[in-house]
Parts: C-alpha cells; structure tokens; sequence
C-alpha cells in the first residue's frame, strides 16, 4: 500500500467517524437560493440537479471567481488530519468548508457529505471555478476547482494547501453556488439577485437590520467590487471598505465577509436614520455624516457625486 493509499484510507475513516456523531446534510442558510443544496443533501434533488447539469455551460461567475481568491489565501497551510483552523492545519473537508462559510455558505464537516450537496456538473469540462470536486468511492477527497483542470487541495499528510493538477477524473463535481447568467438573474435570494456573491450574507443582514439587500450588495459592488480582501491607498479594508477604525467601532473585522456585512448594515441602518434619506445616507457612508450635515446634503465632492448615483444606479439593477 503506497502512501498516498494510506492517506486516504485515513481520510475515509475519519469521514465513517464523523458521520457517526455528524448531521447528514449541510446546516440551512438563508433565502431560497440555496435549496437545492438542502435537497440533493437529503438525496431529493430529483429533476431540480437534473437541469442544473445542463445549464452548466461556458463562463465563469463573480462568486466562482470569490470562492477561488478565498481558497487562495490559504495556501502553504500544512495539511492536518481533522484540521479546520488555518492556523494550525486544515484537512481536504475542513479547507472547503471554511472556504464557503467565508462565502456565507454551510457546507458538511467531512468530504463524502460534501460530495452530495448542491447541483452535480456533469463533466471536468463542464465544471466552472468554485466547483466542489470529490474523489473515490466511497469519497475520501474533495478539492475546490480552479479551472483549467487545475484545483486547490489540503492533500495529505507532509504537504500545504498547494494549485494540484486534477490529476484523476472526480467521482463527484458538485456545484453548491447558484445558476445564473448574471446579476438579477432567475431566482434570488432575500431580495437579490440569486447570482450576486455573498448574496446569502447581504440577505442575512437586510432581514436582521432592515436595509435591502440590494443596497448592501451595491455598496460592495461600488467598494470592492465584491472583493474581500482589498485594501484600499487610503486604509479601508474588506468587501465593504471600512476603514480600520470604523470597524472598530463596529465591532468587526473588515476582512471578515460575514461581520463586514453585518457592520456595513448596521452602519448604513444609522445613517438612513440620521438623515431619512438613502442617497444622502450613502454620502455619509462615502464622505463621513460630518459633510454631509456641513454641506446640508450630497458634498460637492468629485468621487461622492460619482459614488452615489453609482450605487443606486447598481442597487436597481441588482435587485431581483
């Protein structure tokens, strides 16, 4: 038995150990954009994974492209059986899974639970970047496609999450994030588009703070460009571009996609309210409250005369 056969017969015992104490499906999140997954986890996706394999098609979507920076960041973290904290070690399962939950997606503890969730993709040439790729049967390995038969991997024991050539066909290739041929495509969640990146987040927090949606994922879109890790000359960091003590004050850590989103609402709940209007609210966000109340309005400011209209120009056609 080579080491590589070693390896994954211990990955395949952990899976058969976690499943013992382990729910069988993935945990729920929020909208309906995300059913699907619920489903085929349950092995009820029926016709709904069906037409999902032919809509796979050509292209690549923004929240592909997310899943894979994010997957990225954690390269040359050491390969550790059972890990699911970066700073001491990750396993192939607890790579994916912190991946999406960064995504604001829960997926399954170990790999031959993940294989079930969300859509199947027919084909290696029908996979698209984000794509949950799984190996063996039973499955005892999952990696994050890529493109270009290449995926990012927590191999095994003595290796880094390391760029791996997908060096056998997948028994498995599971497509967790949405359909969609853009932003406001055919389904949506809470309020959204279904394919806009981090749409389960900008759901989460219009629910919890009563700010839509729409704007919160325009803000991104305006800020960042639904990047979560950009930095900016002047400071701001994050998908929402708070500006360190900013963050703070809020609580969050900017980097972080799940608190950004949810300081950026509370932040933006706070200003709609100070001002009672949005566009004026937006300013603020953009150029500080104190400019606003100086200017008693939008400031004559160049970048916030372009960034507002900017904004709700997106925020309309995001909207679901």
């Amino acid at each position: 038995m080579s080491v590589l056969d070693v390896a994954s017969r211990i990955q395949q015992i952990q899976n058969q150990i976690a499943a013992l104490g382990a729910p069988g499906g993935p945990a729920a999140s929020d909208g309906t954009a995300f059913a699907s997954a619920l489903a085929a986890a349950d092995g009820t996706s029926g016709t709904a994974a069906t037409e999902a394999t032919t809509a796979a098609g050509s292209g690549t979507s923004s929240a592909g492209q997310a899943v894979v920076a994010e997957a990225r960041k954690y390269l040359g973290v050491p390969y550790v059986w059972g890990g699911t904290d970066p700073a001491r070690g990750l396993d192939c399962s607890g790579l994916v899974q912190l991946v999406y939950q960064k995504m604001g997606i829960e997926l399954p503890r170990v790999s031959y639970q993940q294989a079930k969730v969300g859509t199947s993709v027919p084909s290696l040439e029908a996979a698209r970047p984000g794509d949950i790729l799984a190996f063996g049967s039973p499955v005892h390995h999952v990696a994050i496609y890529i493109g270009d038969h290449k995926m990012i991997e927590a191999p095994r024991p003595g290796k880094d999450v390391q760029v791996s050539d997908v060096y056998e066909t997948p028994t498995a290739i599971r497509r967790v994030l949405p359909e969609t041929s853009g932003v406001g495509a055919t389904g949506a969640v809470g309020g959204v588009g279904s394919g806009t990146p981090y749409a389960s987040l900008f759901a989460r927090a219009s629910q919890q703070y009563g700010v839509p949606a729409s704007l919160l994922a325009a803000v991104a879109h305006q800020e960042s460009g639904f990047n979560a890790g950009a930095v900016s000359p002047a400071g701001a960091r994050g998908l929402m571009q708070l500006m360190p003590a900013t963050a703070k004050g809020l609580g969050v850590d900017p980097m972080n996609p799940t608190e950004a989103v949810d300081g950026a609402a509370r932040m933006l709940k706070s200003l709609i309210s100070e001002f009672g209007r949005v566009d004026y609210a937006l300013a603020a966000y953009n150029a500080g409250p104190g400019a606003v109340h100086r200017y008693h309005g939008i400031p004559p400011y160049a970048e916030t005369r372009r960034y507002v209209p900017a904004v709700l120009a997106y925020q309309q056609k995001v909207a679901a």
